[in-house]
């Protein structure tokens, strides 16, 4: 009886060890994972509001402002169009300027436009510069044929969530100065993972006097565009 009491005491033992073991295991594991794919959505994060930040230096070229809809700043690059200047010959080649002057000189009212037409018909010593209209599809992303740009206004793994987005134009030191920023709070990109390490992330943040989440651009101080992970 009593050997049996012992073999049953043995067998507990070992259960709770098993369970302990398991939930140390767990309890060092969980920051681990949480990290780890904070990290991976974080660089994919990153990348949209990377993108975002391009649209809408790209639109204040253009319009003179930021915009605050990134539905708009994708109609922009569908259908918009950006000056480019097309810079030909160079300043250092002397004998070039030299031979562009002459040309000026007996046609004073040659444009940009018939300076364009006399290189392209094999006249390659000129230096000037004309300013042209392509559409902004043409000139942004050509090197991103993997980009999906209907996805930039949403937060990655979200379920959906808008980008939070502002422009504003605030005067500073007496000039009015474009701004925007675009934000993706840690509570909606890090959604699903362990909460309560999110929280204290969030915390650990407001500690810092830091946005709790990714943030590109702002709207209360000008910084360049920049994000707060640069």
């Amino acid at each position: 009886m009593k050997k049996s009491v012992q073999v049953i005491l043995e067998v507990v033992l070992a259960i709770v060890c098993v369970v302990l073991a398991v939930a140390i295991v767990r309890s060092i594991n969980k920051p681990v994972y949480f990290n780890k794919q904070k990290a991976y959505r974080e660089s994919i994060g990153i990348q949209r509001l990377k993108d975002i930040r391009t649209l809408q230096v790209a639109y204040k070229t253009v319009n003179g402002k930021f915009n605050g809809s990134v539905d708009s700043l994708i109609n922009f690059y569908n259908t918009g169009n950006m000056s480019v200047v097309l810079q030909i010959g160079s300043q250092d080649d002397s004998l070039a300027v030299v031979h562009t002057q002459a040309i000026k000189r007996k046609n004073r009212k040659i444009t940009p436009a018939q300076l364009y037409e006399l290189y392209q018909k094999g006249d390659h010593d000129l230096v000037f510069s004309i300013e042209s209209k392509v559409p902004v599809k043409d000139t942004l992303f050509n090197d991103r044929p993997d980009l999906v740009l209907d996805s930039l206004k949403y937060i990655p793994f979200s379920g959906g969530e808008l980008v939070e987005m502002e422009a504003v134009i605030k005067t500073v030191s007496g000039v009015p100065v474009p701004l925007f920023e675009a934000r993706m709070p840690y509570k909606l990109l890090l959604k699903g993972l362990d909460n309560q390490l999110r929280i204290n992330l969030d915390a650990d943040q407001r500690a810092k006097n830091r946005f709790e989440g990714l943030q590109v651009g702002s709207v209360t101080a000008p910084n360049n565009n920049a994000g707060n992970w640069e």
